[in-house]
This record gives structure tokens, sequence and C-alpha cells, in this order.
């Protein structure tokens, strides 16, 4: 394998030993390193392909087992003669070895230094010595050309090196030093502590694991190995290490303990009891005390309390008889026979913590309170409590809450109030506390209260009490959303929206973007030349040139692509460069784009597209906005909502939000934002006529005509044969664009499905007769008489009604026949019409009342006014001024 180091087995113990090729610059082993492969990972490459290796051969060289038997016997026969026989028989005969042949050299036969190499290295560690580090680095590199594996010289580069402020070139060498002086430990522990300097985790595991192997006998390196395990959060290998510390040394309690502990922590329990039960045994008599107190802590925390309760009577018996046992010990007995049922024998053992001395014994007073309360004895744990207050210093906060929780068990609600007051004052921003205490507040009815108790302090200025990155009480999300309740509760709707409406737009708005990024993720120039450092550079001509780069062919492929495109930028950059220079214009490099849009942090409400609660949130804060008549506002939230979290919502709450956004479309100015919700409602109500109402109010007031409307429209009539609404629209909008002919044809299809409709009638009499008027028809007398008679087909409908009066009244008159016209509008002078209410969206609420004046549903005061203009134009002013004065005067 080109540039590998050669494979040296130390007699003893077979282990590998780098060496560097005959041919090979060692130099350039430090010098090129443009893989991205940190050293330390080349040394562990080099050292599994080696195993590998020998692996490989000693399997080639092995014969089969059936084989070397035939062998054997064949040759026996052949080649045995009488006389070896029976020498064989007389002396015994002596079998070859199966051990395989030791590799590597005899130990004492390394060869001595040249003295020209002798002489060398000590002009470099003169040189060294006073400062010349030039000179040291050209003896020193004609040494290693000399003699490239000598680790002395590598040893005395490093400290040039160090020297001359060049740590990574000095850590290089002495890794190579270290490497080829495997043994020597005192290279590892230097390396293992510049690598914790520089905050190298993996190199520091690696030459620790090296150190170890050199000197397995030194405790505090197995005993540091742990503490970088731990430092890594895998508490499982640092128990383990923790234990091998232990059984190298017994006399190290503090790593047995420390094992338990994290073996405790990683969920293996047994294993934590097992191994401080098996040194109880180890060492009965001279056994440390603060074990049994470990052991009887993890038993009790797995509540295992017999078995504890038996450990602490177990050293009783056999360190402390005739003798007062420990406080620590007697207490955890007290709390074991609490769990067990034997109060007596607890209050007994619990005698010892009184008032007096309650300072010296914080913990264990807590420990006893905090048992008791776990297991239903209230009063017993609020003695002890109370025992504690004004014995803690600064730590007065935790011991509130206890007491105010516990007290909130007893019902003794006005105490517990007390008490979470004060545990507030220390600790502030404790949200469940804080939460808690609104609640008891609220139930006190002490609305206002609660108000003060959950809003940002006064003092703040805006931006703080605004800050969501903040970890302040008042930015938490619960406290927001407690608040938000009882603002929708009690009615206040503008401080509900002022809470929550910041929080939920820029939670959307973070949404929003984050899709965005993840629908179109581009990289950048830095994520490119990151990939492209897992290929190796093979042009250098380095000690690990032509190596295959280590990583998965998936990586492979991307620094692959990543190179290429990063070839095609540069092409690119190059070409615009010139055309640049060639326009006479400046040219300067702008990356800037390369720079995808971050989400620099997260949202304030990241659970808001997910949670059931969350969207019903959502949908009050829609509520509340449109009650406020911040339809904009409302209308942004509502389609972001069902942009983002389509797939999240429940059937029901898009129908909520969509109804909610058809409602406040014809309420705003521009009614395109609430299009799509109309458009759902009428797709869910095909054939109701109150979503055509709604669908048609909305698209009515847009401004310029949305091509989305007619092809909606087109789609609906096609997909609905039999539905009139849809025709209904499409022929209204012809009337609005002045297309009667158009308009007449929709109408009239109409027709054909429903000829007894009133509003249908009307419609196509009406669009007669406006056709009539136009200017290309031929036949108009024949066309208003179509109208006509429509019309008088609607007043049959509608049974003369005062509407169908009026209707044909206003025809006559439009048509120019004022006689019929007065004739008709004094029908509709003598009838009375009584008010009907206005038809309402599907889902809206029906018993919400309207703002309408009575006698809405009345014509006669439009009938009069017309009839005076008919009047007036033939003369008669009396008869018009007393029309105006009967119907039209309040």
């Amino acid at each position: 394998m080109e540039g590998a180091g050669e494979e040296d087995y130390i007699e003893d113990e077979g282990e590998y030993t780098f060496r560097f090729k005959d041919g090979i610059n060692p130099l350039d082993f430090v010098e090129n390193n443009d893989s991205g492969v940190q050293r330390y990972q080349q040394f562990e490459r080099l050292e599994y392909e080696a195993l590998a290796d020998r692996k490989r051969k000693a399997a080639a060289n092995c014969p089969s087992e059936g084989d070397s038997v035939k062998k054997a016997r064949g040759e026996d026969i052949s080649a045995a003669s009488m006389d070896e026989i029976m020498e064989a028989m007389n002396y015994g005969f002596r079998r070859k070895s199966r051990q395989p042949k030791k590799r590597g050299r005899r130990k004492g036969s390394k060869n001595k230094l040249s003295p020209q190499l002798t002489r060398m290295l000590g002009d470099a560690t003169l040189h060294y010595a006073h400062g010349r580090y030039e000179e040291a680095l050209c003896v020193l590199h004609e040494v290693v050309r000399l003699a490239p594996n000598l680790p002395e010289s590598y040893h005395t580069l490093g400290l040039v090196h160090k020297s001359l402020g060049d740590y990574k070139k000095a850590m290089d060498f002495y890794m190579i030093a270290a490497h080829l002086t495997p043994k020597d430990s005192s290279l590892w522990k230097l390396l293992f502590t510049w690598s914790i300097e520089q905050e190298d985790v993996g190199q520091a595991s690696y030459c620790l694991s090296k150190a170890i192997t050199a000197d397995p006998k030194d405790i505090k390196l197995r005993v540091l190995r742990a503490s970088l395990y731990v430092e890594l959060g895998d508490y499982q290998r640092a128990a383990e290490a923790y234990e091998q510390a232990h059984k190298l040394c017994p006399e190290n309690v503090d790593a047995l303990k420390a094992a338990a502990q994290f073996y405790q922590k990683c969920g293996r329990i047994e294993c934590s009891v097992r191994i401080l039960e098996d040194y109880l045994k180890d060492q009965p008599a001279e056994a440390d005390t603060s074990v049994v107190d470990l052991l009887a802590a993890i038993c009790m925390e797995s509540n295992a309390h017999d078995r504890a309760l038996q450990h602490i009577e177990h050293a009783k018996a056999v360190h402390f008889s005739g003798q007062e046992m420990p406080l620590n010990l007697k207490i955890k007995a007290g709390i074991c026979h609490v769990h067990l049922g034997n109060m007596e024998m607890a209050q007994v053992l619990f005698n010892d913590l009184k008032p007096e001395n309650a300072i010296e014994h914080v913990r264990l007073i807590t420990e006893v309170a905090d048992s008791l309360m776990g297991l239903g004895h209230y009063d017993s744990a609020m003695k002890y409590y109370l025992m504690c207050e004004g014995n803690i210093a600064g730590e007065n906060g935790l011991l509130y809450m206890k007491i105010a929780r516990c007290y909130l068990l007893l019902k003794e609600r006005l105490q517990a109030i007390k008490f979470f007051h004060k545990a507030l004052e220390t600790l502030p921003d404790d949200v469940d506390a804080r939460i808690t205490l609104a609640c008891l507040l609220l139930e006190e009815d002490q609305v206002d209260e609660v108000i003060s108790l959950l809003s940002p302090p006064k003092d703040l200025d805006s931006s703080e009490a605004h800050n969501n990155q903040s970890s302040r009480w008042w930015v938490n999300e619960k406290v927001k959303f407690k608040l938000c309740s009882i603002y929708w509760d009690k009615g206040m709707l503008e401080d509900f929206v002022d809470t929550i409406f910041p929080l939920i737009r820029e939670s959307l708005y973070f949404a929003s973007l984050r899709q965005k990024v993840r629908t179109k993720k581009r990289l950048t120039k830095r994520d490119l030349v990151e990939r492209v450092k897992v290929l190796d550079d093979r042009e250098t001509d380095n000690v690990f040139r032509g190596f295959r780069p280590i990583a998965p062919p998936s990586d492979l492929l991307k620094a692959n692509r990543a190179r290429k495109l990063l070839q095609k930028k540069a092409i690119l950059k190059e070409k615009r460069k010139a055309q640049a220079l060639a326009a006479g214009l400046d040219w300067q490099s702008d990356d800037s784009d390369d720079e995808p849009q971050k989400v620099s942090r997260a949202p304030p409400l990241c659970n808001l597209l997910k949670d059931g609660e969350h969207h019903q949130l959502v949908i009050d804060l829609c509520k509340a906005l449109a009650s406020l008549q911040r339809y904009w506002e409302a209308l942004e939230i509502i389609n972001l909502t069902l942009r983002l979290a389509h797939n999240a919502l429940s059937a029901e709450k898009k129908e909520e939000l969509r109804s909610l956004g058809a409602q406040m479309a014809y309420n705003t100015t521009d009614p395109k934002h609430g299009f799509d919700c109309v458009k759902y409602i009428v797709q869910q109500h095909p054939h109701s006529v109150a979503a055509w109402n709604c669908y048609h109010k909305v698209t009515s007031r847009l401004e310029n005509r949305d091509s989305r409307h007619s092809k909606f429209v087109r789609v609906m009539q096609g997909k609905h044969t039999d539905c009139v609404p849809p025709l209904l629209v499409w022929g209204h909008q012809f009337t609005a664009l002045s297309h009667h002919q158009g308009a007449a044809r929709k109408y009239l299809e109409a027709y054909k499905l429903l000829p007894e409709n009133p509003l249908i009638n009307l419609c196509v009499g009406t669009s007669l007769i406006n056709l009539a008027l136009g200017f290309r028809l031929q036949n108009k007398h024949q066309c208003v008489v179509q109208g006509l008679a429509f019309l008088y087909n609607n007043l049959r409908i509608c049974g003369n009604s005062q509407e169908a009066l009026y209707n044909i009244a206003r025809a006559y008159h439009h048509v120019g026949l004022v006689t019929l016209a007065a004739m008709y509008y004094e029908k509709v002078l003598c009838t009375y019409e009584k008010d009907y209410p206005i038809p309402k969206l599907p889902n809206e609420n029906p018993d919400m009342t309207e703002n309408h004046q009575p006698g809405y549903c009345d014509l006669r005061r439009e009938a009069a006014y017309n009839l005076h203009l008919i009047y007036k134009k033939s003369g008669a002013l009396d008869l018009a001024r007393q029309v105006l004065k009967d119907h039209c005067t309040l």
C-alpha cells in the first residue's frame, strides 16, 4: 500500500508500531495535510489497516485442519524409519510447537545511533537551547532525512515549533514521536493535556487511551478517562472506567462511589448496587461508612427501602456495635421505616432533629419532610418544614415553595397564597409557582391581582418587556396563555389581542420563513468547501498519498459534486470579472448572495402549528380581531394558519377558520384576501343560497375582475349541472358589466331548472328589458313584452307582494310607460310589507342581531319618491309635493 508505514510488532504483545518506509519524506506528513482528516485519525486508520492486513496474512498462511492432519499422517508413514520410531518410543517424540513465531526485533537488539547522528542531535539541541531555531530546524530536517524513524528528532522539532508559536506543527511532531515510541507515556500525557487545552475531545480521548496502554497501572489516567466520558455525557463508559480504577486500586473508595453514581445515572441500578455490596462483602470490618450511606440512598431512590434498611442495620451491627449510629444513617433508617409503615419507629429515629439544632441539619430535615409529604403525611411534613424556616441562608425560596404546596394539600388556601408570594420574592422566574398562585387568586375572585401577577413589571422598557429571547418569566409561554385565558373569559378583548397577537404573528412568520428555506435550500460557498475537504489531494507526494478518503460513498459523491460546482462558480466569476474589466468598470467580488436567509432564533410559540390548544387560541384571536374590526390582521392570521398547519388542523377547525375568513372578507376594503375562504364555503355548500350570497358579495366588490372568479364559477357549473346559484352569479356578473345579452342567456338557463323561482323570473325580466333599451336589438317591443311577462310571472308567484308590484312599476317607469308605472306605484303605496331576516352564512351565529331600523323591507318610501318624479315631470307639482309629504316625511 503506497505511502503506508511499515508494520512492526512488539515481540511480547504483537502491538503495531508506526515506521516510515524508505524513500518517504516524513516532513511531508506534517507540511501537506489538505484532506481535512486530523492527524490522530490518520494514525488510527494506519493501525486498523495494518491489523487487518496481518489477519489476512495469518488466514492465508494457515492451512485447513483436515489437510494438515492428512499431510501429517502421510509424512509419518512415508518418512519415519523403524529406528526413529524406536527412538521416539524410548525417548519420546518432540512435537513442533504450534505457537506462531514471534515477529519483530528481539529485545536488546536495537541498533545504536551513528556518531554522526548523535553529534547532529546534540548540535540541534544546543541551537534550540540558545534560541537559534532556524539553525536547529535545518539540522533536524537533515537528521530526519538520514534517520526517518528516530523519535528524538521529532521530539526536538516539536520543542522548536512550540517555541516559535506554531502549536499545530508542534502537536504533529509530538504525535509522530509518540507513535515511534508508543511505550513512552509521558509524551501521550503531554499530548492529552494539549488536546484538552485546544478543546479537541476526540484527540484527547485517543491520546489518553494510548497513555493508558503505555502505563496501564497509572490510576490517575483511568480517572481522567472517566472524567472525559462524563464531559461527553457517556455515563455508562464513565462508570466502567471508574470501576476499573477501583479494581486496580481498591483503596480508592471515591472511584467506587463515582462508578456507582454514574451507573445509577445511566439507569443501571443493579450494577450500582452490586459493586457497592461487593465492596462491603470484601471488606466487612474496614469498609468506609460513606459507601453504606450511598448504597442506602440508591436503594431508597429505587423504592427498595427494605433492602436499604437491611444494609443500615448490618452496618450498625458491624461498625457501630454498642455505639451511636451516625445521624445521616439514622435518618435514612427512619425514612425507610416511614415507607414501610412503621411510623412509631420512624418518630423515635427522628427525635434527634430539633428546632435548636435545625441550622446544622437542614438537609436531613428537608429529606424527612419531603418523604413525609410524598407519602401523604402533610401535618408531620409541615412540622419539619417550619423547623427549617429561617435556618436556610439564601435558599428560602425552595423551602417556601414546599411549604406553600404542603398548605395547598392541607386545603389551607390563604396560607398557601401567603407562602407562594414569599417564594416568588426569592424565585421570581418560577413559572409553575406563579401559575399555581394565579389559579388560587382566581378562586378567591381576585382578578386584578392575578392580572398584575402575570403582567410584565411596569418599570421595564418596551424592548425588554417583549424580548422573546429572554428567560424571564413574563415571556414564558405558560404565563402568556394563562393571562390570555383570563382576558378572554372576562371579555377584555383588546388586552387579549395585545398579549397574544404579536406572539402568534411572529411564530407564523418564523414558520413561513422556515418553510421557504426548506423548500429551496442553497448551499453556501463555505458548505461546498467543507464538503470538498473530504477528498484527499492526490497530487501531493506525502506519506498518505494514494489513500482512499475516510468517508461513506454518499459523502464522496457529494464532495465530487461540490468540487464541480465550485469550479463552475469560479469560471463564472472569472467571466464576470473579464466582462467588467472590458467595460471599464471596477471589479468587486461580492459573494454575499451565497448566504441563504437563516432563521437565527426560535419562534415564541414552538408548538403553535401542532397543538390543538394552540389552534383554538388562534381561532379565539381571529374572533377577537373581528370583534375589534381589525379584519386585515385577522385574515392574515387565518391565511397563514391554513397554509402552514394544513395537515395538523382538524376538519372542524379548518371549517371554522374559513367561515371566519368568509365573514370578514366582505367587511374589508379589499376582499381579495378572503376569496379563498368564500370559495371554500361555496365548495362545501354548493346548493346553499346563503353561501353563494356571501361569495357574490365578496367578488362583486373586487376592483379588478379576478380571473380566478370566472374560472371557479365555470368549474362549479360544470361540476353541478343542476345547481342554479352559479348561473345566477354568472348572470349578475354580466349585468354588472352591462352585458345584458349574456346575462339573459344565463338567467334563462337557470329558468329551465327552476321556472317557478321568483328571483329567476325577476332577473330574466329585468335583463330582457335592459336588453330592449340597447341600440343593436331589432325587435325591441317584443323583448319588452317578454320581459314584462316574466315580471308578471314573478308577481303571480309572489302573490301580489309589494316587492313584485314595485318591480313592475319600476319596469314601466324605465321604458317610459309612466301611466302604467303611476298605477302600480299607487298599488305599492297601498300595500304594507313586514320585515324579513337577512340570510346568514353557514356556521354564522343565527342569534346575532342586525342593526336595522324597523321597516327596512318596506318599499313605500321608494315608490312615493319615484311617483313624485312622474308627477313633477308631468307638471302636477302639487301632487308631487303631497306624495312626498304623505310618505317621505318623518
